[in-house]
């Protein structure tokens, strides 16, 4: 059964509240994207709907919002060994329009961890099973409580 995926916890650092612009449940203005964990293939999943405020070219998504997803499918990839990583580096692949209004999903995997290197691909997916963009990271697992330590609970 998938466990639902909560922002950018671990089981070791609780954060008082939660702001990331795509899955921050506490941004009024976030998309709050609900991830869950596909334990069988190790696979992090989200299934959404992008409504006009998300518009790039008519009728269809933003790029600098698709890269948004897909960067976050890949970021909950690390909880898998129970770190906090930041991005590094990303690409994108945009093969076909992302569509407005319409049932989709993103997939977040890992491809490969070296120290604290981790790296990670997700694909943007329609109902049909189509990929739409695609995406490939380099994550580098970090100490929260130096970097972040004001913002997470002791």
């Amino acid at each position: 059964m998938p466990r639902t995926i909560h922002g950018h916890e671990t089981r070791h650092h609780k954060l008082k509240k939660n702001y990331c612009f795509a899955c921050g449940p506490d941004n009024p203005e976030g998309m709050h994207l609900k991830f869950v964990l596909d334990e069988a293939r190790q696979t992090f999943v989200c299934k959404f709907r992008l409504s006009k405020r998300y518009t790039g070219p008519p009728g269809h998504c933003h790029g600098g919002i698709i890269a948004t997803i897909l960067d976050d499918a890949m970021g909950k990839v690390n909880k898998l060994h129970h770190v906090i990583a930041l991005t590094k580096e990303m690409t994108v692949e945009y093969l076909k329009p992302v569509p407005l209004h319409k049932p989709l999903h993103v997939e977040g995997r890992e491809v490969s961890v070296h120290g604290r290197q981790h790296i990670n691909e997700a694909e943007i997916l329609n109902e049909k099973g189509e990929v739409l963009a695609r995406s490939r990271g380099v994550f580098i697992a970090i100490d929260p409580e130096k970097m972040f330590g004001k913002f997470v609970e002791r």
